[in-house]
């Protein structure tokens, strides 16, 4: 492998985990027993390993009292809760393919996900701040779904009770999720999550056992978890940063997983830190930034922490620093990659340098090769930008009954085209400098809006910023940038462009600023930067640059 190309490959030891989802969690009750697998602060729910086990082989032996069969497909839709991870443990246990569905779902968004996956049976929460999941299940045309499980709540016609599940199944279901649990290939099919991607309608991306469990495992490698870290995770269970960098990460590793409630907030999450005396900490960019701002920030006892994971979306190198220094997590690893990929592909060492951890990914992973390609799909040189590529275990079986958009983004050669624009060092860390479709081209040069937003955050008055390309008649496209003021702040357009003056080229000042108090978000933190350029066109009355 040529040292001045843009392509690494990860170490090839330790060896991969070769066993199922299942067999992992009947170890790790035998290892660690007593141990706290499981911690919900908000349900009061503390569950050891070996109750886990149980209470997932009992609920799987239910699961197959209703006629459920391995490879058949069980949604869970809920926000985070131990029935969440319960169901997860269970379905790996008989070869059920959990269909994860995002808690911000709307009906018409619910009923592709269940049709598309063909779903026969559903876990669904009553509710979720302001959607009613129960009613919604129920209005939804959805022929192959024939069992409704519900978490909680009284009575309702129609539908089970979770907590009655466990009991349907006989001692000759355990005896058939033994068998079954025994023969089911580490290949399989356990996992669909469906990721909407750049266009067009959601994609369910088709992970394995393998996949998944072994990306666990080696993303709490980087941390250092062992028995006796507790891993706190506000982050969504039904995106792979809960369910595989926690869940499957404490699973393998043996660390305690905490959830500090249903949905993210800041004072509960560090609440949670404190009370369970968490080790790690995981979120997106735009949870960490609202917990440092949080007015009692100063209250809380966070001397437990020493890692975590910061993953999701690019992180501004000024936040990087900040929770280092002021959260204690002095081992903080920073982790890029996408559901495709399971998800994770590079990741930042505990012991690379403050300096390496702040501002870029970290090193491709054990197992994972990673190349950078150039718009005709040549190898670019190191410190070259193109599009990253992945290759390894980790890389999805395909999307769900889709091999046409499968062979869109997978090719002959196994290579998963991320549509992530990056850069490989001479020393083989990388760093994401955009998206494709991102990419702002203005006048014939182009510019990353990230780094526009990392010069930015910078500025002392500014606690978080977005930036984005506007279609223009004379330049093709102008930047504009989206700023979040630090509390008590105050600023205007002048003062930003003035910061901007002589320390960065003229083209990359943005010509749009607009403060604002908010970002749009998904569920799970990251910024909608398309709803951003929507609404700017809208506000200015933009039109498509016309363009050769």
């Amino acid at each position: 492998m040529d040292a001045n190309l843009s392509w690494v490959r990860g170490a090839g030891e330790p060896r991969l985990l070769e066993i199922t989802i299942g067999q992992a969690l009947d170890a790790a009750a035998e290892r660690s027993g007593d141990a706290d697998a499981l911690v919900s602060v908000a349900q009061s729910v503390r569950w050891s390993w070996r109750e886990l086990a149980l209470k997932a082989e009992a609920m799987a032996a239910g699961l197959l009292a209703l006629g459920l069969a391995p490879g058949d497909r069980l949604g869970v839709w809920s926000p985070n809760c131990a029935e969440w991870a319960l169901t997860q443990f269970a379905a790996a246990k008989v070869g059920l393919i959990l269909t994860t569905i995002n808690p911000a779902h709307r009906a018409s968004e619910l009923e592709f996900t269940l049709n598309t996956a063909g779903v026969r049976a559903i876990v669904a929460a009553c509710r979720f701040k302001t959607s009613d999941y129960l009613a919604m299940v129920e209005a939804a045309a959805t022929p192959a779904l024939e069992h409704r499980i519900k978490i909680g709540g009284g009575v309702r016609p129609g539908w089970l009770e979770f907590e009655d599940l466990a009991g349907l199944g006989g001692a000759a279901d355990r005896r058939r999720v033994r068998e079954i649990g025994a023969r089911l290939d580490r290949n399989d099919a356990i996992n669909i999550q469906f990721t909407s991607g750049t266009t067009g309608l959601p994609k369910g991306a088709c992970l394995s056992h393998r996949n998944i469990l072994n990306n666990g495992w080696f993303v709490g490698r980087a941390q250092r978890l062992g028995p006796g870290d507790r891993i706190c995770v506000p982050v969504p269970l039904y995106h792979c940063f809960g369910m595989v960098l926690g869940n499957l990460a404490g699973l393998a590793c043996g660390a305690a997983v905490v959830y500090p409630g249903e949905g993210f907030d800041a004072e509960a999450t560090l609440r949670a830190v404190e009370q369970e005396r968490c080790t790690a900490l995981y979120g997106v960019p735009t949870m960490f930034i609202a917990e440092l701002g949080c007015p009692d920030f100063d209250r809380f006892d966070l001397s437990s922490l020493r890692t975590g994971v910061m993953a999701g979306s690019p992180c501004p190198v000024e936040v990087m620093k900040q929770v280092v220094q002021r959260m204690h997590m002095t081992e903080v690893t920073i982790a890029y990659g996408m559901t495709e990929t399971s998800p994770v592909s590079f990741q930042s060492g505990v012991d690379d340098p403050l300096e390496r951890r702040v501002s870029t990914i970290g090193r491709v992973q054990p197992h994972i090769e990673v190349k950078v390609v150039d718009p005709v799909g040549r190898i670019t040189p190191r410190g070259v930008a193109g599009e990253f590529c992945t290759r390894g275990y980790s890389v999805m079986l395909g999307y769900w009954d889709d091999p046409e958009r499968t062979a869109e983004v997978l090719d002959a050669e196994g290579w998963m085209h991320t549509g992530d624009l990056g850069v490989i060092d001479e020393q083989g860390y990388g760093n994401v400098v955009g998206r494709l479709k991102d990419m702002v081209i203005r006048g014939g040069e182009n510019i990353y809006p990230r780094e526009l937003e990392e010069f930015l955050y910078a500025h002392p008055k500014i606690a978080d910023v977005q930036v984005v390309g506007l279609p223009d008649p004379r330049m093709g496209e102008e930047l504009c940038a989206w700023i979040r003021l630090a509390p008590g702040e105050d600023a205007d357009e002048d003062e930003i462009r003035a910061f901007c003056l002589g320390q960065i080229a003229h083209y990359k000042i943005p010509r749009y600023v607009r403060f604002v108090d908010e970002f749009p978000l998904t569920v799970s933190g990251k910024v909608q930067k398309f709803l951003i350029r929507e609404r700017m066109i809208e506000e200015l009355g933009l039109g498509a640059a016309r363009t050769a």
